[in-house]
């Protein structure tokens, strides 16, 4: 008999507000306590959400609880992950999936040794761009991947307030956050990085960010850009930018290109285009993609505008998003990042009740995760190509779960 799940969710804060109802409302959910070691935080959630709370991971792991939802600053989730698994919880972590190789190669490890459930909860595979090229490469109009490129561009100054205050952590390498741009397209490609190089903007703003002996890491770099090889014998550019003057979309795929199609996005417009006897045959397909309601307002005035301000980006689905498959329970609920949300909750509680594997299963999160590690100690290095591990793909009996 299949197992409810009871989630305690590790760490109060602005980002993990948003999911909390969502593991309350899915129907494979038991119950939730919700952790903080603020205490004031994990009072006030744990007063809004109706829910136990805690002040420690030692004291949620010790809770009647098989599930751990970690959404803790984005530098600390590897030891985090793997502590819970060693307590034999399933586990899903906000991205990154680590910040060291050691730790990512131990987490994949761990779900191979006990198998239990592990997802990265990556948005931006459920973004309508990576969710188009996949679609289009799996059924062949792409034809071969020939080179594509991904970007995340937040620039500090669009972070919140709070976020801005954590001095110390916020001047993280730029590639040790690298999911976004990295899962959308390796989503689309199906395939996984072995080589990359990579170069770096240092930091000139008066700000306390991005300086020696401010961050923990000494990173001066805000800006990082980086080429990398797929094993496909494809090339990708990967940007990771926090000092840059744009705001949205902040994550995107402007290009993607195969030997006999192309996709390309700036700003609300998405066109895909195939090669033909007089050239190509071009279809704007931004219905399809854009949020419904962007689609609604496309023809206000002051429409472009609006969109690059980030408007409409939030919870609408777009065409493309099989949203109709998502829990009743859902409907009128909260989502976010280009309607993600739901569909994060959802996959990770569906694989942990069912006994297989999520979207964004461990070997997954780090193809996602890894290549921008390394691609950091390229830039470090100027530009030096290195390779980068893989950890395989899931063994057949878990892929067959």
């Amino acid at each position: 008999m299949n197992e409810l799940l009871k989630v305690g969710v590790l760490g109060c804060g602005e980002f993990s507000e948003h999911f909390i109802e969502l593991f309350l409302a899915h129907p494979y959910v038991d119950s939730v306590v919700v952790c903080d070691v603020i205490r004031e935080n994990a009072e006030s959630f744990g007063k809004k959400f109706n829910t136990d709370y805690c002040f420690s991971l030692d004291e949620l792991l010790k809770k009647n609880i098989n599930a751990v939802a970690v959404f803790t600053p984005r530098h600390t989730h590897g030891p985090v992950v793997i502590e819970a698994l060693k307590h034999g919880k399933h586990v899903y972590s906000a991205v990154p999936m680590a910040s060291e190789i050691s730790h990512c190669e131990e987490i994949v490890k761990l779900v191979n040794e006990t198998g239990l459930t592990y997802m990265m909860g990556e948005t931006c595979v459920y973004y309508p761009c990576s969710m188009f090229c996949k679609e289009k490469m799996q059924n062949g109009e792409f034809g071969k991947f020939v080179y594509g490129e991904a970007q995340y561009h937040h620039d500090i100054s669009h972070f919140t307030e709070h976020h801005r205050a954590d001095v110390k952590a916020l001047g993280v390498p730029p590639f040790f956050y690298p999911t976004h741009s990295l899962g959308m397209i390796l989503n689309a490609t199906d395939s996984y990085v072995t080589k990359v190089t990579a170069m770096g903007y240092k930091d000139t703003e008066d700000d306390p960010y991005f300086k020696k002996g401010i961050n923990l890491w000494d990173n001066v770099y805000s800006n990082a850009y980086s080429l990398m090889r797929l094993a496909n014998g494809g090339v990708i550019r990967i940007n990771e930018c926090r000092r840059i003057g744009c705001k949205a979309p902040s994550s995107s795929i402007p290009a993607f290109y195969g030997t006999k199609g192309g996709y390309q996005f700036s700003n609300a417009q998405h066109i895909f285009t195939k090669n033909s006897e007089g050239g190509v045959d071009l279809t704007d397909v931004s219905d399809y993609l854009n949020p419904e309601e962007m689609t609604k307002n496309k023809n206000l005035p002051d429409f472009k505008n609006r969109v690059a301000n980030h408007e409409w980006q939030w919870d609408s689905f777009s065409p493309i998003q099989p949203h109709a498959r998502l829990p009743k329970e859902y409907d009128g609920l909260g989502n976010g990042h280009m309607a993600s949300h739901q569909f994060l909750i959802d996959d990770f509680c569906t694989a942990a009740y069912n006994n297989i594997l999520p979207t964004v299963n461990a070997w997954l999160a780090a193809r996602f995760t890894v290549p921008g590690i390394v691609a950091y100690e390229s830039l470090k290095k100027d530009g030096v190509p290195l390779d980068v591990p893989d950890f395989g793909d899931p063994p057949q009996i878990l892929q067959n779960r």
